[in-house]
């Protein structure tokens, strides 16, 4: 049956919307920023591995910052938290300007790191925010609609990187920088750099705006804290979170699914630049074709939660997934490539299911709950090392059985969902 519940109360619409630009606004960074491992490596002259501590920082200080978003986030409100978020990532987006002039690896590595840092603070915020805004019976497939959106900034980001990064990419191979002189090395390195930092920073400025409408809006106090007091009682919260296997094993399957999603996107363009011999520009416009497909997943997938079990899905994309991944390994051609792309289709739902499944239920411990399932992001720093190192040793190709693990652990999760007769009988938002 359809659940007929009104997705959001009328009083939070407007605060509801500005929201949603921030889940659209965090997209944009976390695609724009894939790039920039192939951007990196060719610029420094480095190998997959070494610029892959692109991902490392960026999803290592998501695992950073999650906790003390927590404590803000309790201390204060969700809304706070936001914009904590939002002035701490237009810092580290601003920091890319610098960055660019020192021409140091280091230097843009820590500009992204404070970058990553605020988009932590505000994920970990916006996300349980998010959920209080209705209903609890539909707060998962809430929670799923507002994420509709952040492919659209992932798209936008993916954009930004093929058409203001890649084409300024100079086309001297590694043998041929190494030929040049001093000087002519700087000059091509100050242009491609400069390139890298020209979005980052108009970015920054989009960041500041929308923190400006959330500081300037009113949001009512019902429906959004429902606690009276804001003691941190972190001991007791923790303890009540490792005793709850949905949860535990929820933040499990999200340090899987982020490493998943991070692998398929992160090496998109090695995939298609081995598969079809073709250059970087060509590579971004399959990563681009893998954006619209999460785009237009995201909202057909959240379109049919209102009638079938999310995990139920879950579990049958993630399968679909693992196959995928199979059938690029063993076919590394245009089907191949085709299959790389479909596979944005199977990740499309899977972060905000999790989260939601996880945090059910949780109660006073959603906020402290929402920041473990943040720092479950953590698998996007790790996971692309490995599959890094892979395509060192043996090819794009083969490293694919990285992402094809990890959707073995979620698929796993779903079928734990799935089985459990006592969390589906006080789950509402289980099915319908």
């Amino acid at each position: 049956m359809k659940d007929k519940t009104p997705m959001v109360y009328r009083d939070m619409i407007i605060p509801f919307a500005l929201i949603v630009i921030c889940f659209a606004a965090w997209g944009v960074a976390a695609n724009m920023t894939d790039p920039l491992v192939k951007v990196f490596s060719k610029i420094f002259t480095m190998s997959t591995l070494q610029s892959a501590l692109v991902q490392s920082c960026y999803y290592g200080a998501y695992f950073c910052l999650a906790l003390p978003a927590a404590f803000i986030n309790k201390r204060f409100s969700y809304k706070v938290g936001v914009l904590t978020g939002l002035g701490c990532a237009a810092t580290g987006a601003f920091l890319f300007y610098p960055a660019s002039q020192f021409m140091t690896y280091g230097f843009f590595l820590a500009a992204l790191f404070i970058l990553a840092g605020g988009l932590s603070i505000l994920e970990t915020s916006a996300n349980p925010y998010v959920m209080s805004m209705g209903d609890d019976n539909n707060a998962t497939r809430r929670l799923n609609f507002a994420q509709s959106f952040n492919p659209v900034g992932t798209n936008l980001g993916v954009f930004l990187a093929a058409t203001l990064i890649l084409p300024r990419l100079n086309t001297a191979s590694a043998s041929d920088r190494a030929a040049m002189t001093g000087d002519q090395l700087q000059a091509v390195i100050s242009d491609e750099l400069n390139a890298v930092m020209t979005p980052y920073v108009g970015y920054a400025c989009v960041l500041v705006a929308i923190w400006l409408a959330i500081a300037f809006t009113r949001a009512p106090h019902k429906n959004i804290e429902q606690e009276s007091e804001h003691e941190l009682h972190f001991g007791a919260a923790l303890k009540r979170l490792l005793a709850n296997g949905h949860y535990r094993y929820g933040v499990i399957a999200q340090f899987f699914n982020v490493a998943a999603q991070t692998c398929v996107w992160t090496f998109t363009i090695q995939y298609v630049m081995e598969a079809l011999g073709v250059e970087e520009v060509t590579g971004g416009t399959y990563l681009q074709y893998s954006m619209i497909v999460f785009l237009v997943s995201r909202f057909v997938m959240t379109w049919i939660m209102g009638f079938v079990r999310p995990t139920a899905l879950l579990s049958i994309l993630a399968i679909t997934g693992i196959c995928l991944c199979l059938f690029m390994i063993i076919s590394p051609g245009i089907s191949g490539v085709w299959a790389l792309v479909a596979i944005s289709a199977c990740m499309s739902l899977m972060f905000p299911t999790i989260y939601g499944v996880a945090l059910h239920g949780l109660k006073e411990d959603t906020k402290f709950g929402a920041a473990g399932l943040v720092m479950a992001i953590l698998g996007g720093a790790l996971m692309p090392l490995v599959q890094g190192a892979l395509i060192d040793a043996y090819g794009a190709a083969v490293s694919y059985i990285t992402p094809a693990c990890c959707f073995a652990v979620v698929a796993a999760y779903a079928i734990f969902d799935l089985t459990s007769k006592s969390r589906f009988a006080d789950n509402p938002d289980a099915g319908h």
